[in-house]
């Protein structure tokens, strides 16, 4: 639980969270900033919520203010006050469940991995899988896919499934396989491939569209399971100060509990999701977008769709080999045509489109793909392409000309920074992550984690999106820092940024009169401290509509 005690000096009157039908509330004695409609800094000393959870206006620090007998409170103590943050692209069931199985993130060995693997197994008799994710086999020194008779040694007695750190290849011991059926004359599907061993036979490792063949046979988790892993998102969310999500890619049954959280009035944070595919998006919303419900707790805009896989596990697809392992360039998700008629028939039925695209080639083919739609359509839909992590320099320009959104995760620049040189080769790296580039362009913004593929604590996307550094200070200098923001750029790519790449603008992203008072108390004022201790910061308090969420 990422939950933290409040040092009890600050109690204050913070303790008390207004109900449904409260009358207004009045935060005084705030280090409080926000964006305005330029994105520019703006500081307040106090702020008016009214019953409705809504912003009614800020004060100017020491400002005079008519409290009224109907006004409730709150005393900041002279703690900084900022706009909640929002996370562009999350994916919030996988971070419940994934908090709620074998967590592999930061091992750094192979044996590491194990180790954690067997306590789990051990500590959870009753489980008919084991299951888990976030091992990464470039942070050990095996640097190479582990295998399935590797996994037998930690779990021999049930089939286990461990997904990689991105989420695009998964690790599966030889019950699993056996019960998947997949054996040395299976082929590889399409966008998919199957790590093989002597005579062709699988050796564990499923990579993207291949991991679909393990999957199949999982079971699927019961209600009780999603609710749990559900309400322990949402409890990790807050904690981290997100106030709102888009959430990337989600399933029709998934789309039904969230419905039954916002009747209930339950979701302490709001979700933009995006269907997963054109599948799920025909099930969920057959007459078109569904826009955010009465208290814009929750929406669904649009579709998300896959280019190709992830660098990590060559997957990303390039026009050129990769540097370190000639004569492949990845995996093609979608033939041009195939990609176009997807992205014209969603394009028609008034859906906004997301699709993910990291290699230079997949994001020239979604470029391409977009352009065919007419210029009003994509500036009322907003297309976006997710992740954008190496781009051709040549086509930097067109997203600003196309106007299509760049949705890009700055952790993934300072995890992946070691692996990308030894993928790209530094003359493919001109186009990568780059951030300053593409804003500078005209192009809009919006940051995200990715979640859980990266924490989702978005002070860590802020402090690498300043820095170009991994939170122990590497590189020194930063890491191809001409692509590094400033602080206020930062800020409103998780906050107005996100906010209209969710179609939300116009009530959340910034703490102006008539949108929504979500909003943190942080223990520093991010502009005060060195940009390297941006990570450090901690949430103190969580608010959403005017209502604490957390603690």
């Amino acid at each position: 639980m990422l939950r933290r005690e409040l040092p009890r000096l600050i109690a204050l009157t913070l303790l008390g969270t207004p109900a449904l039908g409260a009358a207004s509330t009045l935060l005084t004695n705030a280090d409080g900033i926000t964006l305005d409609a330029s994105n520019q800094i703006v500081h307040f000393g106090a702020l008016l919520v009214g019953d409705d959870g809504k912003v009614v206006r800020t004060y100017p620090r020491g400002a005079k203010i008519a409290v009224t007998p109907d006004m409730k409170q709150v005393d900041a103590g002279g703690r900084t006050v900022m706009p909640g943050l929002i996370d562009a692209h999350g994916h919030v069931m996988e971070l419940g469940y994934n908090a709620l199985a074998v967590d592999l993130s930061g091992t750094t060995s192979l044996a590491q991995a194990l180790a954690r693997v067997t306590a789990y197994a051990k500590a959870n008799p009753q489980a008919r899988w084991i299951v888990g994710s976030g091992w990464n086999q470039e942070r050990w020194p095996e640097r190479r896919f582990p295998t399935a008779a590797e996994l037998d040694r930690a779990v021999p007695d049930r089939p286990a499934y461990l997904t990689r750190i991105d989420g695009h290849a998964g690790w599966a011991n030889n019950r699993a396989i056996a019960l998947a059926k997949v054996v040395a004359a299976t082929p590889d599907p399409a966008g998919g491939r199957i790590e093989r061993g002597p005579g062709g036979a699988p050796a564990g490792v499923f990579v993207d569209a291949a991991k679909g063949l393990i999957e199949a046979v999982l079971p699927k988790p019961t209600e009780a399971e999603a609710r749990r892993a559900f309400d322990k998102a949402l409890q990790i969310m807050a904690s981290v100060g997100l106030t709102q999500v888009g959430d990337m890619g989600i399933d029709p049954d998934t789309w039904r509990l969230y419905r039954a959280y916002d009747a209930g009035h339950r979701l302490t944070v709001r979700i933009a999701a995006l269907a997963g595919g054109m599948d799920a998006l025909a099930t969920i919303a057959p007459k078109g977008p569904i826009d955010w419900t009465g208290d814009e707790r929750l929406s669904l805009h649009g579709v998300k769709l896959y280019d190709d896989g992830a660098l990590g596990s060559r997957g990303a697809f390039l026009k050129a080999d990769y540097s370190d392992a000639p004569g492949n360039r990845g995996l093609s998700f979608n033939t041009n045509a195939a990609l176009r008629t997807a992205v014209d028939k969603a394009a028609g039925q008034g859906f906004q489109i997301a699709v993910h695209a990291i290699g230079d080639a997949a994001n020239a083919q979604v470029l391409d793909a977009y352009a065919t739609v007419p210029a009003a359509t994509r500036a009322r839909l907003r297309l976006r392409i997710e992740h954008a992590q190496i781009v051709d320099v040549a086509d930097l320009p067109r997203f600003a000309s196309l106007g299509i959104i760049a949705s890009m995760q700055p952790t993934h620049a300072t995890s992946d920074k070691g692996m990308a040189e030894a993928r790209l080769g530094e003359a493919r790296l001109g186009g990568a992550y780059a951030w300053e580039t593409l804003i500078r362009s005209g192009a809009r913004f919006a940051g995200g984690s990715d979640f859980p593929v990266e924490p989702p604590n978005p002070f860590y996307g802020l402090h690498a999106a300043v820095t170009r550094q991994d939170r122990s200070g590497q590189p020194l200098g930063g890491w191809r820092v001409g692509e590094a923001l400033t602080l206020t750029q930062a800020l409103a790519a998780f906050t107005t940024g996100a906010a209209y790449a969710s179609h939300s603008e116009t009530h959340t992203g910034t703490l102006t009169p008539g949108k929504w008072a979500d909003f943190i108390i942080v223990d520093r004022d991010p502009f005060k401290i060195a940009p390297g201790d941006l990570w450090k910061i901690k949430v103190e308090q969580t608010w959403v509509g005017g209502r604490r969420v957390f603690p």
